[in-house]
């Protein structure tokens, strides 16, 4: 199925979409669209759920369904017969692909570089594992249009095809709970630059292992971002402000100080995204432009409000330790810390160190079950520092930070822990935060 032309392959065609999430029902409508016959196979229906597979033409796997689940259902060709929405797409598009990887910080970077695009007039999309399956614009691109694709690990494992330019951000261990170890998930990481060709380019983040050593994984002109180091082609910081060199040539997009999104981990999404763009075709003065008004992702180091001059963040989007450190260290200001939440089985040592050593931190609010973990981590220098435990629900916490909390200070909502203890998920646990500090403003 190769080619724009393959759209028509699907015609009459017995496919099976697993998982009905909605990536999953995204790839039903789409495929009926194209004249399939289209059956929706989900883990609901039974353990024995995978039992037929070898009736269909074509099996479409949904990003949440573990390759392993189809070797325990003993299908054959399994290789040829079994795809994603994200390997059809690759396939299918007719434009420009601009993939987006990493640990943390993908959304961010991929939805800078998408408004850096739309800045510079392109027809630009942005879908993946943001929230927008591609299928869903599929048939609204042109060669002139640009995609940009938010991708994780669970849509990466099996692709076959690289897009153009490929972002490889920050990579460290994650969702250790799907994947067997984690050279599978760095491994599944690797996938977006893989198959690339010599014409395309790849941009790799110097200052993290496992992505500074994916760039002999891939035959395309490579570039590197750092906020660490300088003086070779990609983007990085030096002395204060963000710059672009390619071909020998140096050239300043920013100073670092006009950049609205806060926190040094956003430096290093803020010159993948340049990279990105530039090399898309983005002038340097419309890649500083969005870099001066974009305020960020929802849950993520989102501004909240002000109130009473103190400032209140909402990273509900932090659910591992790693992002819970770049958000600490992305303020200078007197912190208040709600920290806690349901276990992802992380570490919390390093976590444990940093908020140890941070002379900033005066409070920390411990909630959830995993409260109690990262506290046995802490060796609290600061003898003023104070804990509040056993709140139970959103209200008692954004009233405990409101009480202490002095003009001045940050709180910061960053849990380094997933949240289903005591919320539906991430996006429940930061509306809530959310809702309750607007409540003080009222």
């Amino acid at each position: 199925m190769a080619g724009r032309a393959s759209m028509n392959n699907f015609k009459n065609k017995k496919i099976a979409i697993v998982g009905s999430g909605v990536e999953g029902q995204s790839s039903a409508k789409y495929l009926k669209k194209h004249g399939a016959d289209v059956t929706i196979l989900d883990k609901t229906q039974g353990d024995d759920y995978l039992k037929d597979l070898d009736k269909y033409d074509l099996i479409v796997r949904s990003p949440g369904v573990k390759l392993s689940e189809f070797q325990k259902s003993k299908i054959k060709n399994q290789k040829s017969k079994i795809t994603s929405q994200t390997n059809l797409f690759l396939e299918l598009a007719p434009c420009k692909i601009i993939g987006v990887t990493g640990t943390k910080g993908k959304g961010t970077t991929s939805s800078l570089i998408c408004e850096m695009l739309k800045k510079q007039g392109f027809d630009a999309y942005l879908g993946g594992n943001i929230g927008v399956p591609p299928f869903e614009f599929l048939d609204k691109l042109n060669t002139h249009s640009v995609v940009v694709l938010e991708l994780s690990s669970f849509q990466l494992m099996d692709v076959k095809k690289s897009p153009q330019i490929a972002v490889m951000l920050m990579t460290t261990s994650e969702h250790l709970d799907y994947h067997n170890d984690v050279n599978e998930y760095v491994d599944a990481k690797r996938n977006i630059l893989k198959f690339q060709t010599q014409k395309d380019f790849t941009i790799v983040n110097r200052d993290y292992p496992a992505s500074n050593e994916s760039d002999i994984h891939t035959d395309a002109k490579v570039f590197y971002v750092s906020t660490e180091r300088d003086g070779y082609e990609g983007c990085f910081i030096k002395n204060g402000e963000v710059i672009l060199s390619r071909n020998g040539e140096e050239k300043k997009v920013i100073n670092t100080s006009q950049i609205l999104l806060p926190g040094k981990h956003n430096l290093e999404n803020v010159c993948a995204a340049s990279m990105a763009s530039y090399l898309s075709g983005v002038s340097i003065e419309n890649i500083a432009s969005v870099l001066k008004t974009f305020k960020g992702l929802e849950h993520r180091l989102e501004l909240v409000a002000t109130v009473n001059g103190v400032k209140y963040y909402d990273d509900s989007f932090s659910t591992t330790p790693e992002t819970a450190m770049a958000a600490i260290n992305a303020f200078e200001a007197p912190e208040i810390l709600v920290l806690g939440g349901s276990s992802k089985n992380s570490n919390f040592s390093e976590l444990g160190h940093v908020i140890s050593e941070a002379p900033n931190i005066k409070v920390i609010i411990g909630i959830g079950k995993e409260w109690q973990r990262i506290k046995a981590q802490l060796r609290i220098k600061n003898s003023e520092l104070i804990m509040i435990e056993g709140a139970t629900n959103m209200n008692q916490i954004v009233q405990a930070a409101y009480k202490i909390a002095a003009p001045g200070d940050v709180i910061l909502l960053t849990p380094a822990c997933a949240s289903f203890d005591m919320f539906k998920n991430y996006k429940d646990r930061g509306e809530q935060f959310k809702n309750e500090v607007l409540k003080l403003k009222s």
